[in-house]
């Protein structure tokens, strides 16, 4: 599942650093996630990174985008091959 931040989100800029994939980025009042490139930090950590350094835990599992680890991997892989094109 892609993961979302609440309302309850400072503004205090730790979790958008920590994404390896780029998905989180400031929205017009808080920090916000792209749901297409959230992987839970599949493929890259065990944990989502945005979660373990979030000082007021308000990021939390989307239920508007449910996705099973198999599908997180498969989106991760997909982000992956992007990437490599991109460099190319």
């Amino acid at each position: 599942m892609a993961l979302i931040i609440t309302d309850e989100c400072i503004n205090c800029d730790v979790c958008e650093p920590e994404c390896p994939n780029q998905a989180i980025y400031q929205g017009e009042v808080i920090y916000e996630i792209h749901p297409e490139r959230c992987t839970e930090c599949v493929g890259h950590f065990d944990t989502p990174q945005c979660q373990e350094v979030c000082p007021v835990d308000c990021i939390i599992v989307d239920p508007e985008h449910k996705e099973t680890k198999v599908q997180l991997q498969l989106k991760y892989e997909g982000l992956m091959r992007q990437s490599l094109k991109g460099k190319n």
